[in-house]
């Protein structure tokens, strides 16, 4: 299923959330935009249409989105936050020298977990780190 701004507006009235201006400006950069951008990403290019836009605003937004797993969190590096608005799963791949992020296809059912049946796991994320085809 494609996602859509339209798609996501309902969700986000079918769970209560206010759907500001601003809010609606970061899903429809999101959608348009599916280069798991940092915070700051979205900050710099979105203030050129709203002047008057913080970071606080956007941190405070994309808390909410993901809150109501609308749009997903990925951590590329330990200090790095990018966001996703494809919340399906699926992993992700980094490249070393251009930094762009690339989804792939995974399928999690197919792991041997047989090692970890005595834990519970909140979380399965596959990260890849290497070169892409453009710099290699």
């Amino acid at each position: 299923m494609e996602i859509s701004v339209e798609l996501l507006k309902k969700e986000l009235e079918a769970k209560k959330i206010h759907l500001s201006y601003q809010r609606l400006k970061v899903l429809e950069y999101l959608v348009q935009n599916r280069i798991h951008p940092t915070a700051d990403k979205i900050y710099t290019d979105l203030q050129k249409v709203i002047p008057t836009l913080s970071k606080t605003t956007i941190y405070n937004t994309l808390k909410i989105l993901v809150e109501a797993d609308l749009v997903k969190l990925i951590k590329t590096e330990e200090s790095e936050a990018r966001y996703d608005i494809d919340v399906k799963t699926h992993g992700h791949f980094k490249c070393e020298s251009c930094g762009e992020v690339f989804d792939f296809a995974i399928n999690l059912e197919a792991l041997q977990l047989a090692d970890l049946k005595n834990c519970r796991i909140n979380e399965k994320n596959v990260y890849f780190r290497g070169f892409c085809p453009g710099c290699q």
